[in-house]
């Protein structure tokens, strides 16, 4: 089981670098209901239909687990770790859910390798040349 974050079902969903890394785990992989919105929200300020991307993603085999207290707490709690990082309530949602379940998270953010996290990051694209981390 690997967690995604928004980035890498975007990445996937649109085909950008780093597609196939989500897509060789795309059949034992879960997301946030958190980061689903963020991933819905996106395709509403593209125009479309949030109803029919939520099914689309429904339809596959990606499993959707709500926010609950829990994951709320933990997502606090790592806000004095992430915080100079500059992640957001969606990233540490991602996070707080991947620490609970023992997996890795999978994103396209290339700070998130810099955390210092009880938890494994998948980076799904290569170093940027030139890029600061």
């Amino acid at each position: 089981m690997t967690v995604l974050d928004a980035s890498a079902l975007l990445a996937f969903l649109f085909r950008e670098p780093g597609h196939e890394r989500v897509a060789a785990v795309v059949d034992r992989c879960c997301v946030s209901s958190v980061n689903l919105a963020e991933v819905l929200g996106r395709f509403v300020r593209d125009g479309h239909d949030p109803g029919a991307v939520r099914q689309r993603i429904r339809s596959s085999p990606i499993e959707t687990v709500p926010f609950d207290d829990d994951q709320a707490t933990l997502a606090a709690a790592l806000l004095p770790r992430t915080i100079s990082k500059g992640l957001s309530l969606g990233d540490r949602a991602c996070l707080a859910l991947a620490i609970m379940r023992q997996v890795p998270a999978m994103t396209a953010d290339q700070v998130w390798l810099t955390l210092d996290l009880p938890v494994s990051i998948i980076q799904i694209r290569p170093e940027e040349p030139g890029r600061i981390a």
